[in-house]
């Protein structure tokens, strides 16, 4: 049986609207999905290695895990209530950063990424770049992440020039990227078997 006919014929958790179907729970939950979110993509902010100028941090990983499970349009919603936390000056961002500052400085296009990176990442799980199909999950991942790296790299040109842009905010994170991708597919396969098992049918 094929990966294609096995999304068809038991779409369960995966297929529709991100893994967790969100959509289709009331708006009471999905306020409540939102705040759970934002407060993961806190604490991803704290998982940081020091860097100069960007730090490494799992906050791609958290975002594109956000895309994946929530699906496209609450996936970005999240992120976005997310930023705007950090606009108003909460200690979300890295290192428990906050404030509008940050949207102006080196991390700047890294941040405007982000909501792109959920709605990419929602957009794709749920036309099958999913749990089922776990290269593809990782290409969704890693695809958002190049995104993520292009536009931060772009803005970071903008202040440093082109070539230290890359040498100091891309060429350090690729592999990272990868990583996290890979990371972010097994979980999503973890998670999908997870709840099969806990499925009474």
């Amino acid at each position: 049986m094929s990966q294609g006919s096995v999304s068809l014929q038991n779409p369960g958790l995966i297929a529709t609207a991100g893994v967790l179907q969100l959509d289709q729970k009331s708006l009471a939950f999905r306020v409540g999905a939102v705040v759970i979110g934002t407060l993961a993509l806190a604490l991803s902010s704290r998982i940081e290695v020091p860097m100069v100028p960007v730090p490494v941090t799992m906050q791609t990983f958290a975002i594109a895990m956000i895309g994946a499970l929530y699906g496209a349009r609450l996936g970005t919603l999240t992120v976005l209530a997310w930023l705007g936390e950090a606009m108003m000056g909460l200690p979300v961002l890295a290192g428990g950063a906050g404030g509008l500052a940050h949207f102006a400085g080196p991390t700047g296009g890294y941040l405007a990424s982000f909501p792109l990176m959920a709605c990419l990442v929602g957009l794709l799980a749920d036309r099958g770049w999913n749990a089922q199909r776990p290269l593809l999950a990782f290409g969704s991942m890693l695809a958002a992440n190049g995104l993520c790296l292009a536009m931060g790299g772009i803005w970071l040109a903008g202040m440093i020039g082109t070539e230290k842009a890359f040498l100091l905010g891309v060429a350090p994170f690729i592999v990272g990227a990868i990583l996290k991708s890979a990371l972010g597919a097994a979980s999503l396969v973890a998670l999908s078997r997870l709840a099969k098992r806990s499925d009474p049918k």
